[in-house]
């Protein structure tokens, strides 16, 4: 009870228009500082923090923002006053906000170039912890009329097989795509392996009549575009 009290005195002594819930009234969410706007997900605290404290305390575990949205769940419910509930509703919340800005990039739907493309999917698969193959598939105007993650885990010229990548692509009637996947290690540099998928790729586009534009790599960041560097 002692230690129930002194957490109730604890919040009776934050005024009322400082709380978050009532700061991001007042001033909007724009206004707040990421422990505000987290410690209003997870809404109660234990009984010796607040919801606030245990925001912070959840920030400074991983780093950052970016650092908890990559948080597994056995790692966020290692930690004291987050259960089941409160790691689900995380992820649930962080998942929302790749969508968002997923989404908001989508509406270009247009891509030219390669810095087009990454605008596009860096958001999207840059935070991801195994590798995913994805295409884009495009009309002859070059706008993206589909997207498909045609595999997801450690790239092998066996599995990414030509077969299912231009089987999409087909399907969707597509007159081009691009293909991307992502290095986990935050390092875009192509390997050899990676080159040799991308030439299958591109001599199998050449026999069904739908090119190969390009195969992107994403980093932390950042990307490497193999037509750029030659290999196309």
């Amino acid at each position: 009870m002692a230690v129930k009290a002194c957490n109730n005195l604890h919040k009776k002594n934050v005024p009322y228009y400082d709380r978050p819930r009532e700061r991001l009234l007042r001033l909007g969410a724009v206004q707040l500082a990421d422990a505000e706007l987290l410690s209003i997900m997870l809404r109660t605290g234990t009984e010796q923090e607040t919801s606030y404290e245990l925001a912070q305390r959840l920030l400074a575990a991983f780093g950052d923002l970016r650092g908890l949205a990559q948080a597994s769940h056995a790692e966020l419910t290692k930690l004291k006053g987050i259960g089941q509930v409160k790691a689900i509703e995380l992820h649930a919340a962080f998942e929302l906000g790749r969508r968002v800005v997923s989404s908001t990039h989508e509406q270009r739907t247009v891509v030219r170039l390669p810095r087009d493309v990454a605008e596009l999917m860096i958001p999207e698969m840059s935070h991801l912890t195994q590798e995913h193959f994805v295409c884009l598939f495009l009309n002859t105007k070059n706008h993206v009329i589909g997207k498909q993650t045609v595999f997801v885990g450690s790239l092998d010229a066996s599995i990414v097989h030509p077969r299912e990548v231009y089987k999409e692509a087909i399907k969707r009637s597509s007159a081009s795509l691009i293909c991307l996947h992502n290095h986990p290690s935050g390092d875009p540099t192509p390997s050899r392996e990676d080159i040799a998928i991308t030439r299958t790729l591109r001599e199998a586009g050449e026999l069904v009549g739908i090119s190969l534009l390009d195969h992107i790599i994403i980093g932390d960041g950042k990307y490497v575009s193999l037509k750029e560097q030659g290999y196309m």
